[in-house]
């Protein structure tokens, strides 16, 4: 168990994520130092770190207790050319790099946007040997990581500079419904055959949301436009063509660079279905197998078999679909390093235009977090490593990156990346706008929340629709009403 007491709030969540970062165990966090040196578990049964932080105007001081004797102690002044969060997050990195052994990869980081760090560095500086200097100074970063950077870093830049970002928005549009739940997942998702008497309802309250998004923002061009879940394509025939013709009828395509439907499932996806999306205009599809391991998709709750994958992926390429993305997830519940190379084995067979690897999170509301008979791979860091070097040789390169809290790792890459690789041309657009927060984007439906992007101000303000399925059907008008009075308030739209 790990104690953390500082006084100041305003560094806690920086604090814990680092702490969190280095003992990957349940702590606790007191703000209150007069608590410090007591605690309600017995030392002899159970061994407690604890961690006091003192935060002066001119100084920084930090000690590590172990059962209440002291371990280390550092104190360090503080420089008027740095800021003062960086100096304490590298100071609380070196006391427990020293007290556990242990270097982390990406060093002081905490955040799950890493790239938004490079960009504002290269921003300033040009030159790689610039913004590795200050990458290692300033956040202790790995020599591998600051280089996997700053090569997506100036990737993304690129492309938001093509497609004219600060002038365009985007529109996200949910569609919380899926075959089944898989084991590790968390977002909002509704069983398709258990609410399918509620698909055609919350179809028409998305319409209306639908039909207020078209003159919502009037200042700027339409970019790109995501529709994702859940599952899009767990609608029928009849409910998916209902849904593509009210986007294509009612939004201006005329400056679109992307349309992308997440197809996802493949015991979601027909061919009737993957030939609508063509017809109506949408040139990216995911289909994600996440494994090519028949025992690992049954474990996980995933309702389709390698040969849907498979068959899932020839139909789409007969439909003339010509960007397909398939999502990968190292780590899975019983899986090898050899079953992860036997996956890209088969990944490499149907020749995706992008692969997206995720590592395996284990969040809070989803059921992978409480199964007790649940054995989680350790190497999932070779497992990614595996994934990079497939990458590499097979022409696909890294485009946009993410991290995410609580994902598996063990040594230096615990709270390792998810990256986005993809052949020239065929790169995700969205992924990079959802990714690096510089452009706004309009959400619709249940659980979906915008994100309102302030540049000149440095500001970013989110809007959110209610979760419950119900809920949202209910109080769609209440809903629009929200990203209305948000606008109003802004000066930006008069409703």
């Amino acid at each position: 168990m790990v104690e953390i007491f500082i006084k100041q709030c305003s560094y806690a969540y920086e604090v814990q994520a680092l702490v969190k970062s280095f003992y990957p165990h349940q702590y606790i966090y007191k703000k209150d130092p007069e608590l410090f040196g007591h605690t309600l578990l017995d030392a002899a049964t159970e061994d407690v770190v604890q961690i006091k932080i003192e935060l002066e105007e001119a100084q920084i001081g930090i000690s590590l207790l172990q059962n209440e004797i002291p371990i280390l102690e550092k104190r360090s002044a503080v420089s008027k050319d740095k800021t003062y969060k960086n100096q304490l997050k590298i100071l609380l990195y070196q006391i427990a790099s020293k007290h556990t052994g242990r270097h982390l990869d990406w060093g002081t980081l905490t955040g799950v946007r890493p790239t938004k760090v490079f960009m504002s560095i290269m921003e300033n500086v040009h030159t790689f040997d610039e913004v590795k200097a200050i990458m290692k100074s300033n956040y202790l970063c790995s020599d591998e990581k600051i280089e996997l950077g700053y090569q997506i870093a100036k990737k993304e830049m690129d492309l938001l500079e093509q497609i004219d970002y600060k002038k365009g928005y985007s529109i996200y549009i949910g569609i919380p419904f899926c075959p089944t739940t898989c084991l590790y997942c968390s977002f909002t998702s509704f069983s398709a055959k258990k609410y399918a008497n509620y698909i055609d309802d919350y179809l028409d309250a998305l319409f209306k949301e639908i039909d207020y998004a078209k003159d919502c923002i009037t200042d700027k061009k339409l970019t790109t436009i995501y529709i994702g879940g859940g599952t899009p394509t767990a609608l029928n025939e009849e409910q998916l063509e209902r849904l593509l013709i009210k986007v294509t009828q009612t939004f201006d395509f005329s400056d679109i660079k992307e349309f992308t439907v997440e197809a996802g499932r493949p015991d979601s996806i027909t061919f009737e279905k993957l030939c609508l999306l063509k017809a109506y205009g949408v040139d990216r599809i995911s289909i994600n197998p996440q494994t090519m391991k028949e025992e690992t998709l049954v474990r996980i709750g995933r309702s389709h078999t390698v040969s849907q994958v498979k068959e899932a992926f020839l139909l789409a390429r007969k439909a003339g679909h010509e960007n397909i993305n398939m999502d990968l997830i190292a780590g899975l519940p019983g899986e090898t390093l050899q079953e992860m190379k036997e996956t890209l084995e088969e990944i490499k067979v149907l020749n995706p235009d992008s692969i997206t690897v995720h590592s395996l999170v284990t969040k809070r509301a989803a059921r992978l977090n409480w199964e007790d008979d649940i054995e989680i791979p350790q190497n999932v860091d070779e497992m990614t490593d595996l994934a990079r070097h497939f990458a590499a040789t097979n022409d696909y390169v890294p485009y946009y990156m993410y991290r995410q809290k609580n994902a598996q790792g063990s040594g230096t890459g615990a709270n390792q990346e998810n990256i986005g690789y993809a052949r020239p041309a065929k790169y995700g657009i969205y992924n990079i706008i959802i990714m690096e927060e510089k452009h706004t984007i309009l959400a619709l439906g249940a659980g979906a929340t915008s994100k309102f992007v302030f540049e000149d101000e440095n500001r970013m303000e989110r809007v959110e629709n209610v979760k419950s399925l119900v809920d949202y059907i209910g109080r769609v008008d209440e809903m629009i009403e929200r990203k209305a009075a948000f606008l109003r308030k802004e000066g930006l739209h008069e409703q």
